[in-house]
């Protein structure tokens, strides 16, 4: 399983992040690449939610993929997992998850992620690189962020 974490402190109060980094339809506001979200089903603190992310390609496609939050902490931790079996994407991989970790730190908010990604098949053949494309995918979420908060 490729696993990569990135973090960085946020001057932002611990509550201001979790408002925006557990609700779906704040995606496009901060997460890479996303155009827009769309059958969002939210549930009470946001565990079990579901949700369709519409991601722009290099190309300016629009790519659809379904999301469900499998675990929820408030003010602290937010977790989701991509639902691929019958997608495109379970071709390449057995699992994507990501998860969102906070902390008060300093009058600001340290925002922890983890994106941890299964690979499938010859797929896995391509781990370095996956890697470093999560590894970038993430700067630009703490990016957006930071960018969303201050």
């Amino acid at each position: 399983m490729a696993s990569v974490t990135r973090r960085r402190t946020v001057p932002a109060p611990v509550a201001a992040v979790w408002e925006l980094v557990s609700d779906p339809y704040n995606l496009p506001r901060w997460w890479p690449r996303t155009a827009r979200v769309e059958n969002v089903e939210q549930r009470g603190s946001g565990r079990r939610s579901q949700w369709t992310q519409v991601l722009e390609t290099a190309e300016g496609r629009g790519v659809r993929a379904d999301f469900r939050c499998v675990s929820a902490a408030e003010d602290e931790r937010y977790v989701w997992e991509q639902e691929l079996e019958g997608t495109p994407f379970a071709k390449h991989l057995r699992a994507s998850r990501v998860e969102i970790g906070l902390a008060e730190r300093g009058g600001g908010t340290e925002v922890e992620l983890t994106s941890e990604q299964s690979l499938r098949g010859m797929s896995r053949l391509g781990g370095r690189l996956m890697r470093r494309g999560q590894r970038s995918i993430l700067e630009q979420a703490l990016d957006g962020i930071e960018r969303a908060l201050t």
